[in-house]
């Protein structure tokens, strides 16, 4: 058994750095630290997200309850925007199950904020703000995803039919696509054709992503196609952050919970129970806002030009 640290003493201080960094960047922008529970009742609905539960004893009750450690902390910070906090951000750690490899860890470091009263493209020139300012990267360009998949797989994804999608897949990936959504196919060409070139010659921006993947973010038509009012940011072929123009209708976030453990007990995947707080704040009214989650620990990757999270990070799930 290796009881080092599995980076050097250098991505150490260099992760002091970025923390202090971030403090600063912030602060000067009068934007206020937050600190969320890791536990909690209720966890992402996400049919791609898996939680890791927890076994807790309380006093009095007759047996140990189920609660999930967060896979991230936007719940709990939805709350506290309804409750008028104003502009908020936190660093935390934020903990997936089944996520192990060069590019993920099961626990591992997410800074999160939310802008009350800005759209999505005044919180990309704030998340551009602070990768300059914090990490030292160009300013990201912006591409589309349809433009991203006609440039690399030459495929309109909006508007190619399914059969023609699931046999490119194929072709593509060597991946059957019989059981397969066509969201499915669609992130699996983007993960084993392109996404390991995205970013590369400066971050970039990917935008308009298809309303079948908008998770908690708004939906908008744009010429006669309903698109998710979200974006990616990729640097050196890595997702660093996901941001959104979040979703404030608490009916309609209530209604996605429902489809999501829908479609989970559809694949066998357990349910997750629903978090009547956040749709409880969000019906109490939450004004306009964007916020948006960003990966420290793959940041620090590409500062540091590393090829896996374990040189960024002390102790990964097999030292720990």
């Amino acid at each position: 058994m290796n009881w080092r640290p599995s980076c050097q003493l250098s991505a150490l201080r260099l992760r002091a750095e970025i923390l202090a960094s971030t403090r600063r960047f912030f602060s000067d922008r009068s934007v206020l630290e937050v600190d969320t529970p890791i536990l909690s009742h209720s966890t992402a609905t996400d049919l791609h997200l898996a939680s890791i539960s927890a076994s807790v004893d309380l006093p009095h009750q007759p047996k140990p309850i189920q609660m999930y450690l967060q896979t991230s902390p936007e719940f709990a910070m939805k709350r506290l925007l309804a409750a008028g906090a104003g502009p908020i951000y936190q660093t935390t750690k934020s903990f997936r199950d089944g996520e192990f490899g060069k590019r993920h860890n099961p626990e591992f470091t997410m800074l999160e904020w939310y802008r009350p009263g800005f759209g999505l493209r005044e919180l990309m020139s704030e998340v551009a703000d602070f990768i300059t300012a914090v990490a030292g990267l160009e300013t990201p360009a912006v591409i589309t995803y349809q433009q991203a998949f006609q440039q690399y797989l030459d495929i309109d994804p909006h508007k190619i039919d399914d059969q023609s999608l699931y046999q490119i897949t194929q072709d593509r990936t060597g991946i059957s696509a019989d059981d397969l959504s066509r969201d499915d196919c669609l992130d699996l060409l983007l993960t084993h054709c392109f996404e390991s070139q995205l970013g590369c010659d400066r971050p970039v921006f990917m935008t308009e992503y298809p309303a079948s993947q908008a998770s908690l973010a708004n939906v908008k038509e744009v010429d006669g196609v309903l698109l998710a009012q979200r974006f990616e940011l990729y640097a050196g072929g890595l997702e660093l952050a996901n941001g959104y123009d979040e979703l404030i209708d608490g009916e309609e976030q209530l209604k996605r919970f429902q489809i999501d453990n829908e479609e989970r007990r559809a694949n066998g995947l357990p349910e997750i129970p629903i978090d009547h707080h956040l749709v409880d704040a969000l019906k109490s009214g939450l004004s306009k806002c964007s916020g948006v989650a960003l990966g420290l620990d793959r940041l620090q990757m590409v500062m540091q030009g590393a090829s896996s999270i374990h040189e960024v990070i002390a102790f990964p799930v097999d030292r720990a």
